[in-house]
């Protein structure tokens, strides 16, 4: 889900019952330096604030959108962006406004199954982020080893940062040597400069390949201890499960994904 997002031509628009898409956007909105604009759809400012968000590069999040979209949200969704001169625009309703393509757009739904018409399916990119079992046991397992050890689980993130650190340097050496080698003229074994460029780069990756053997290992490690509440964290997503049936017999009994993860982590 989080790839389609940061990679998809379209807007996304996430059906999201449990607000597990709210948290992820909050916390990437979080490393955008222009920030992240949380509104409602029933907010009578939206589209002032779109405007000014379209303009100055800032991420905007619309929360408990409905089955139908707004038409005047439909310059945004299909991203009519037009240049003039050395600059983007984009016109929304009677105003033509410069457009910073920093900006970013994302909706969010809490209807668990809404039905979207085809007209909407092609203007938005639709992401499930309903909750699965085997999702919810995964984040219960980390909720209830941050609880009764946290150090085992502090060093389980520590040790994923660090991989996919190194796994991006490692990415970046590649396509440093590939730019060298295709900018390279006359014979490589000549340019003495870019046979140094070439020794230091493998000796980095040399590095960088023992460290992610090395951290593969203690990764494996922690992963067996933490296993050990594996059993406590499959009962919570079971339990999670049966009691949002319950709607299905009366809808008074609804629950929020977040009261029951706290209620559950009260009780262990």
């Amino acid at each position: 889900n989080g790839i389609i997002i940061d990679k998809g031509r379209r807007w996304p628009l996430m059906i999201d019952p449990q607000n597990q898409a709210n948290k992820f956007i909050k916390n990437l909105g979080k490393d955008h330096e222009e920030g992240l604009d949380v509104v409602k759809v029933s907010d009578q400012n939206l589209m002032r604030n779109l405007e000014l968000s379209i303009q100055f590069g800032k991420w905007v999040l619309i929360e408990n959108v409905g089955q139908e979209l707004d038409p005047a949200l439909e310059p945004i969704l299909l991203q009519q962006v037009v240049k003039v001169g050395g600059s983007y625009q984009i016109a929304i309703g009677d105003k033509t406004i410069p457009y910073n393509d920093k900006f970013k757009f994302y909706m969010t739904t809490t209807i668990p199954n809404p039905h979207y018409s085809p007209e909407t399916f092609v203007k938005v990119t639709i992401i499930n982020f309903a909750i699965t079992p085997s999702g919810l046991e995964e984040q219960m397992l980390a909720q209830i080893v941050a609880l009764e050890n946290p150090q085992l689980e502090q060093k389980k993130m520590e040790i994923v940062k660090k991989n996919a650190q190194d796994r991006r340097e490692l990415q970046l050496i590649e396509d440093d040597i590939l730019k060298s080698l295709s900018e390279s003229s006359g014979d490589i074994l000549d340019d003495e400069s870019l046979i140094n460029k070439l020794a230091s780069s493998k000796k980095m990756s040399a590095e960088i390949n023992q460290r992610v053997k090395d951290s593969k290992i203690t990764e494996e490690q922690i992963d067996v201890a933490r296993e050990s509440y594996r059993s406590v964290a499959f009962r919570a997503s079971l339990l999670f499960f049966c009691i949002n049936d319950l709607a299905m017999i009366d809808p008074m009994y609804q629950y929020s994904l977040q009261s029951f993860i706290n209620l559950s982590l009260i009780h262990i």
